[in-house]
């Protein structure tokens, strides 16, 4: 359900609040104020109908309109295009989900477009209030509060991550075949958080500069902090991707070395199964030789060789014996016995 909040500052304190953005513009100007929209799940009528209201960019709104944007930030003529991506953590599913807010920035308004609500505007505007003196420096105190809200929410997220990839540490040499799964999932996770805060810290440089540019002020202290939190949410989460770049590493060795212990252990019963064949073969070998001496003798033939022979007996006895003796000791110079 698309929601409108409309606020008009002057000289840092709210003057007026409503829902309707042709209203709120006319008192703003009057009163020499600044006017914020905040939409949330907007209908593309009603953001169309405040672009021809506000004389916002057409390529900037069919940007918005279209949506799955990087962050950004892009001027065309005096009106700003801000794309930020707010995020949260959620540990149950180890998942970052975020967000993207859209900010159309003029020299006496301002618009924030996000498609669900995910930042609380209404809270931001009552921080901002508190600081009257910076609101009073008009729509870039606006997306300077912005900015501040979606880094400070980073600040969770990076912690939920850092933990998870600790567990991982501790996982990956406890031979859970299921880290691999969680390392890509995780990996996944940080490169989309890369994507978002990756950007900032030039997109706020470039903000300082055009605001001083406008305000002949050769630096703003305000946006040099942001600057600085944002080098640092970017620095951890470039460190979180080469922590579980590392750590994929070392788990594809350690799979590495337990395939090959495998392979070396099935070698070995391999050899031993083979040895334990060659030992059954030579004595089968062995005591084939005397058997088959037996059977050619057990045949009952009437004429056979050495049949009606005193000794036949005796020398089929030591046929036997000496066939089975050769065989032994072939098998045995041949290392199979």
């Amino acid at each position: 359900m698309s929601t409108i909040s409309c606020s008009v500052f002057v000289d840092g304190r709210r003057a007026a609040s409503g829902s309707d953005p042709e209203a709120a513009l006319r008192t703003a100007r009057e009163r020499s104020g600044m006017l914020w929209v905040g939409l949330d799940a907007p209908t593309d009528d009603e953001l169309s109908g405040l672009a021809d209201l506000l004389d916002l960019n057409r390529l900037a709104v069919r940007d918005c309109l279209r949506g799955n944007q990087r962050s950004k930030l892009e001027q065309y003529d005096r009106m700003l295009y801000i794309v930020l991506h707010p995020a949260r953590y959620h540990d149950d599913s180890e998942s970052v989900e975020r967000s993207e807010i859209a900010l159309f920035v003029g020299h006496d308004h301002i618009v924030s477009v996000q498609p669900d609500g995910f930042v609380d505007q209404d809270d931001v505007r009552s921080r901002l209030q508190s600081r009257p003196s910076v609101l009073a420096k008009g729509p870039r105190s606006v997306v300077w509060m912005l900015i501040e809200a979606v880094l400070q929410g980073y600040g969770p997220v990076l912690d939920g991550v850092e933990n998870d990839i600790d567990e991982i540490e501790e996982q990956l040499f406890s031979g859970d075949a299921r880290v691999s799964r969680r390392i890509f999932k995780l990996q996944r996770e940080v490169i989309e958080l890369q994507h978002a805060s990756a950007p900032l810290p030039d997109m706020i440089d470039r903000l300082e500069r055009v605001t001083a540019g406008e305000t002949e002020h050769h630096r703003i202290a305000a946006f040099g902090e942001l600057a600085d939190a944002a080098r640092h949410v970017s620095d951890r989460v470039e460190a979180f991707r080469n922590t579980l770049a590392s750590a994929l590493s070392v788990h594809s060795t350690l799979v590495e070395q337990e395939n090959n212990e495998a392979m070396r252990r099935m070698s070995e019963a391999g050899l031993a199964q083979n040895d334990q064949v060659k030992k059954i073969s030579s004595w089968a070998a062995i005591l084939v030789a005397p058997t088959l001496v037996g059977t050619v003798y057990g045949m009952n033939f009437t004429h056979m060789p050495e049949l009606h022979w005193a000794w036949g007996y005796p020398a089929a006895l030591a046929l036997m014996l000496a066939s089975s003796l050769v065989l032994y000791a072939v098998f045995k110079r041949k290392g199979w016995l």
